[in-house]
């Protein structure tokens, strides 16, 4: 029992060092300038690795005192509210736009697919127009809405491909032309930790606003040309998708009592699973539609699965030197390149 005792006073003594050294760290952020969520969390990888705390752990006590010092007031937009309209502002991601800003005093209104009669009164007077809707009518929405826009009129879409929405914005709309890609889902419920791909079509200053407040909440914000995010986002997102899609498939196909297997995971795999119950807990449209947004989205998911294939026939064959070759190739192409925290891809 005195052993016992003895533990829990070093660890509420250890607690107690951990709230001084918090309240310290909040003292300096608030004191000064407060430095991006990037620039907290760049460079200590190698700090953790050697403490052996898991890099997780770390963001999230970076974000939540980035959450504490930031108050209410000044996440709000003290210039003049704004008129915006967001086309699809039904939809999940739409809706998460309209929060956000109607919270800071922006007047948002909603063009749905039977709003079209309304068109002229919800978008002429649009300062800022976002095109909200599934891939494969983001073109032609665009299209359809340049026509009532005034030329001064910010127009912006935040779909997950970039080129041929932003082409179709600088060729039907002649005023200022950004694209914008949310690297989130709608479930979240801010801005805070959370990244924002930004496509710069034409006038730029005309979003600087739009931008600043999603600073403001915390958000990042990474410049990239619609092309590069396209490439980008055939790794980063489409064969993902098709990864848990995957995975998801394979253990509904083996009757996978999923939440037994939880109970004696490792941490890697609760994470995988929840990822994959996150993306099973969205649209089966928006999930396929964004493996099948492009041509190219849909070779590289092809020559996945041809991987797969390959590898697959080497386990069958149980060829362990072929095997490690391949996990020494990789490794030795892994080893080479930055994989540690606040590394932008």
């Amino acid at each position: 029992m005195a052993r016992k005792s003895s533990y829990s006073d070093k660890l509420k003594q250890t607690d107690q060092s951990l709230i001084a050294l918090l309240s310290d760290r909040l003292s300096l952020l608030s004191g000064s300038e407060l430095p991006s969520l990037e620039e907290q969390l760049a460079g200590v990888a190698p700090l953790l690795a050697q403490a052996g705390i898991p890099e997780s752990v770390w963001a999230d006590v970076v974000k939540s005192c980035h959450a504490t010092i930031t108050p209410e007031s000044a996440s709000v937009n003290h210039a003049r509210p704004r008129q915006i309209t967001i086309i699809g502002g039904r939809g999940r991601m739409g809706r998460f736009f309209k929060e956000q800003l109607t919270a800071i005093g922006h007047n948002v209104n909603i063009l749905e697919h039977e709003d079209w009669e309304y068109a002229d009164q919800l978008l002429s007077q649009a300062e800022l127009v976002l095109v909200s809707v599934p891939i494969e009518y983001t073109v032609d929405v665009i299209k359809r809405a340049a026509k009532y826009l005034s030329p001064t009129t910010a127009l912006c879409d935040i779909t997950s491909i970039k080129t041929q929405p932003t082409q179709a914005m600088l060729e039907y709309h002649c005023g200022p032309v950004m694209g914008l890609h949310p690297m989130f889902g709608p479930n979240i419920k801010s801005f805070l930790g959370q990244k924002v791909v930004v496509c710069p079509g034409r006038n730029d200053d005309s979003f600087q606003w739009f931008l600043d407040f999603i600073k403001r909440q915390g958000g990042e914000i990474i410049i990239c040309t619609p092309e590069e995010h396209d490439q980008m986002m055939v790794i980063i997102q489409a064969t993902q998708h098709f990864l848990r899609f995957s995975l998801g498939v394979f253990l509904t196909q083996e009757r996978i009592d999923i939440e037994r297997s939880l109970i004696m995971s490792t941490p890697n795999y609760r994470q995988e699973i929840d990822i994959v119950k996150r993306l099973f807990s969205q649209s089966p449209c928006l999930c396929v539609d964004i493996m099948l947004a492009t041509e190219e989205r849909c070779q590289a998911i092809s020559s996945l699965a041809n991987t797969y294939s390959r590898l697959a026939k080497l386990v069958a064959k149980k060829d362990r030197d072929a095997l490690i070759q391949e996990f020494e190739s990789t490794q030795r192409f892994v080893g080479h390149r930055a994989w540690g925290m606040g590394h932008r891809a």
